[in-house]
């Protein structure tokens, strides 16, 4: 970059800094507006005196000041209360919109000041790099058709954002946008004040909170709001622009991108725990996945009609075009769409009868029929004709434009639109297992073997071809169940393709016998199935799910076991011989806290890499990150960078959930942006493998550095955590753990199962309850006790640290995530939590002891980083953490005496008084809205 240039984007950032500060101050005073008009002026100047004395805490923390500020609250009465809750929670959501909108201006800012010059993070720049390291093309090609990303949604929302409350967002952000529009006139500048307030006030009237669950069903209408909205449109565009940069470096190449990025979904699939997902809601899952994309493709090519108006009176078009509308005529007659009549325009007459196909495609009564698309290949063959027939009349343009990206959407969505993973808990695969071959008299207690006794039936029973299961048994529900979702998955495979369900993952995976249950059930169905030949013939693979610390150490072992089973490996053949494993970071962190669980995944990512390289097995590894940083959450393009280059080679699955679906992808620019990150990181890892950059010598000594800090980190993580007998009492009483189970955000349940042991608890609650008191603790504890063990006042040993933070991406990543949870977390905000413990010996005792580790931990990341505050490597996010820090602080207070009533009124035995649960709720929300990174 030029120095003229350097120049202009430093001007440039102030003033774009100053645009977010006019959209935050102009939804501000919106908000301001209504507060009047719904509470009067009352309202209005209790929320302001309550921001400004928080903000003025932020400043300069006076005991005589902040005693005045909790007298102001205490004093608030419970209806103007609820008012100051909503009115800050409000704020957030506008706050979020804002900046969101300001990601999408700063992109816009950098490419108009940048002329020609590349952004750092973009497709392009990975791929001007593989160019300037004179990269040959074969080996560009060879890199690019072995990239994968499939990107799966889940449904763990806690962020409670309703649908009515996503689609008020996202008018209110097209609004904001408008703002920027620089030839509004002051009439029009007024009128879309005037929009803008009537959308504030709809939200000010819009109940944020649900007043039930939402069933399995309501979270996949949910997930498919992205696509709807976003991801059909955005995604092929994404390919377009890698394609575009192909063609820009390696001209001599005509490249078309295979399908390296796709996004899948666990929503109505995910049956672990939640006894909601039953055969029944999968099967209507897919359904509804087909209706959406079916009407997706129908609206397309309508709009083709408005766009194909070639006559033959001016050009030639292809005989394979006129032949096809023959054979249309001859086997279709036109029902639910109108012939078009005019014969010189054949490209109408063809979308005709395509559009007639595709809606005949929703009738099963049609199946295997040529009045229907029986495959996406068949509608994507349709296009491919009229794609050839512009081409052939030198529509290069309309073909490359409209048909082109068509064509992708039918690759990447099909007719299933999204693979739906299925998952189950191991237990329940050995519980149906049981039962059956108790029933068929081959073992008695099938539970009461061992390991080894089990694997050695499970493969003689996955060679032998003789069904194990019969019509004439009654089997138990959970039997009945287990073996009713094989069937759904059989059936689903034939009728929306085999690539709607390919991934039957089962949590808490500890042994080979547990992936082999699945394979046995799947030949039962014909998922698997051994030909007289001895071929195999596999369309559902076993992932196991390895979570916490104990299993990521025996992964290896566990895989190489399967590995050396000739059935089993050739399954593994005959789905291109490509195994997918799945690595859990909520449960490992959970179980041995931030930096060991960062370390053991690391470990196990290469272990288990080298135990499939002996049998030739390419591994996809899928990562089952949060958007929490307790629970491995972090920016795409850095999850994907912070692997090993070497184990990225068969694909990576990450998990996406939480507000990172909103944050990430409700708007167009944003998910955009988001997804080009992602592939600039696919590129670049794939790059790193071959040509790595750091010398091998120095990641094995770093490796041995950070084995060290993990042993010490997890010592003194577990000592808190597991073997401090008064540990959970704190955690119970100064969190709002009771408490978040009320919150009607999912499905699911917050425990596996009716119990109170730690255990038991989904690492979802645990990381949740951590953030709303502002401790964050799972993200960052024992990492300062770890890391100044290594140091010891070394000043050798801390330059080895700053070496690594600097060219060792696992742990830059490492402290850069440390970083953000330090920043977020209050441990002065978090001391008011703990007052809420009823015995003050436990509460003095570890509050010390947490708020020593986290002044340790801030101290060693500053010397570490050079860095005189943290996140000042990311002013970005620093400066939006300072600003949002004086509003999240009041609704912090609140829930701390809102808990402490609900917790007293309990403890009385009376009844809840609902109004008081909904403010406990609101509170929930706003703080969730008001920290992100929390899902």
């Amino acid at each position: 970059m030029s120095e003229q240039e350097s120049t202009q984007l430093a001007v440039n950032r102030p003033h774009s800094n100053n645009l977010l500060r006019r959209d935050v101050r102009f939804l501000g005073n919106i908000l301001g507006d209504v507060l009047v008009h719904q509470g009067g002026h009352e309202l209005l100047e209790i929320v302001e005196k309550i921001r400004e004395m928080s903000k003025a805490l932020r400043a300069e923390f006076l005991p005589e000041l902040f005693d005045e500020f909790k007298q102001v609250i205490d004093a608030l009465n419970p209806e103007i209360r609820h008012q100051v809750i909503r009115a800050f929670a409000i704020y957030f959501q506008l706050v979020n919109i804002a900046e969101q909108n300001h990601r999408i201006r700063r992109k816009r800012d950098y490419e108009r000041s940048a002329g020609e010059t590349v952004q750092p993070g973009s497709i392009e720049s990975a791929v001007q790099v593989l160019r300037e390291q004179g990269i040959a093309v074969d080996e560009v090609k060879e890199m690019i058709e072995g990239i994968s990303l499939e990107l799966v949604m889940t449904a763990h929302p806690t962020e409670a954002t309703r649908r009515a409350v996503l689609d008020i967002h996202q008018r209110i952000a097209n609004e904001v946008m408008e703002l920027d529009n620089p030839t509004l006139t002051y009439r029009e500048r007024e009128k879309l004040r005037e929009k803008l307030l009537n959308e504030v006030l709809t939200l000010w009237q819009t109940d944020e909170l649900r007043d039930r669950k939402p069933t399995v069903i309501d979270e996949v209408r949910n997930g498919m709001y992205y696509f709807d909205e976003t991801l059909f449109e955005v995604l092929p565009s994404v390919y377009e622009e890698l394609e575009r940069c192909l063609d820009k470096y390696y001209p001599q190449e005509r490249w078309h991108v295979p399908a390296y990025l796709r996004f899948g979904s666990w929503i109505g699939g995910d049956r672990d725990g939640n006894p909601s997902v039953t055969a029944n809601v999968t099967w209507e899952t897919l359904t509804l996945q087909r209706e959406l994309v079916l009407e997706k493709y129908d609206e397309l090519l309508r709009e083709l009609m408005g766009q194909l108006s070639f006559s033959t009176n001016i050009v030639t078009v292809s005989a394979e075009l006129v032949e096809s509308i023959k054979k249309d005529r001859q086997h279709l007659e036109l029902r639910a769409v109108e012939l078009w009549r005019n014969e010189n325009e054949p490209y109408k007459i063809k979308l005709c009868y395509m559009l007639e196909k595709l809606v005949n495609t929703h009738n099963d009564a049609l199946k295997h029929s040529q009045l229907r698309y029986n495959s996406p290949e068949e509608l994507k063959e349709d296009l491919l004709v009229i794609d050839r027939s512009l081409r052939h009349h030198f529509a290069d343009y309309v073909a490359d434009t409209h048909i082109r990206k068509l064509i992708r959407q039918v690759e990447l969505f099909g007719f299933h639109l999204a693979a739906l993973d299925v998952r189950q808990h191991s237990q329940e695969h050995e519980n149906a297992m049981s039962e059956v071959l108790s029933n068929m008299n081959i073992v008695e207690n099938y539970g009461a073997l061992n390991e080894e006794e089990k694997i050695d039936l499970l493969h003689r029973l996955l060679k032998d071809p003789r069904p194990l299961t019969s019509p004439h048994f009654e089997y138990s529900e959970g039997t009945q169940e287990c073996l009713d979702v094989y069937r759904t998955i059989y059936r689903a495979q034939q009728e929306f393709g085999v690539n709607c369900i390919g991934s039957y993952l089962i949590s808490m995976t500890q042994g080979a016998s547990d992936m082999l249950e699945v394979m046995v059930f799947a030949k039962e169905v014909g998922l698997f199935r051994q030909e007289n030949d001895g071929k195999v013939r596999c369309t559902l693979q076993a992932v196991p799910l390895f979570e916490t610390i104990d299993d990521l150490h025996e992964a290896p072992d566990i895989m190489e076991k399967l590995f050396a089973l000739p059935v089993y490996r050739q399954a593994v053949e005959a789905r291109g011989n490509l195994h997918e494993i799945m690595l859990g970071y909520s449960d490992s962190n959970k179980d041995g806290g931030a930096v060991t669980a960062n370390w053991e995944l690391r470990v196990a990512l290469n272990a288990i890499t080298s135990a499939a390289k002996k049998f030739d097995v390419k591994l996809k590894f899928f990562h089952g990150r949060g958007g929490a940083l307790g629970r491995g959450g972090m920016p795409l393009n850095r999850s994907i960078l912070a692997q090993p280059p070497h184990t990225v080679g068969g694909g990576i699955k990450i998990t996406e959930q939480g507000e990172v679906l909103s944050s990430r992808y409700s708007m167009k620019g944003i998910a955009y942006r988001s997804l080009e990150q992602a592939t600039w990181a696919l590129v670049t890892a794939a790059r790193l493998a071959r040509y790595p950059e750091q010398e091998a010598a120095d990641v094995a000594e770093w490796d041995e550095i950070s084995k060290g800090i993990s042993e010490t980190a997890l010592r003194k993580y577990q000592d808190l955590i597991f073997r401090d007998p008064d540990f959970l009492t704190f955690f119970k009483e100064s969190t709002p753990l009771p408490e978040i189970g009320e919150l009607n955000i999912g499905s699911r349940p917050s425990k596996r199962k009716n119990s109170d042991r730690f255990e038991d608890l989904r690492a979802i609650p645990w990381v949740f309850a951590w953030t709303q008191s502002r401790y964050l603790l799972p993200a960052w504890y024992a990492a300062g006790t770890a890391l100044q063990d290594y140091v010891q006042g070394d000043k050798d040993r801390l330059e080895t640290l700053r070496a690594m933070y600097d060219q060792f991406p696992f742990f830059t990543s490492l402290i850069d995530n440390l970083q953000m949870a330090l920043a977020k977390a209050d441990l002065q905000i978090a001391a008011e939590y703990a007052e809420m413990i009823s015995e003050s010996t436990i509460r003095e005792r570890i509050f010390t002891q947490i708020k020593e580790e986290y002044e340790r931990t801030s101290s060693l990341i500053l010397q570490i980083t050079g860095q005189a505050e943290i996140l000042d490597n990311v002013p970005v996010i620093q400066e939006s953490i300072r600003l949002r820090n004086p509003y999240v602080d009041p609704l912090s207070y609140m829930q701390v005496q809102l808990l402490l009533e609900l917790r007293e009124s309990r403890a009385r035995g009376e009844e809840d008084d609902p109004e008081l649960l909904r403010e406990v709720l609101l509170t929930i929300n706003g703080i969730a809205a008001g920290l992100r990174n929390t899902g």
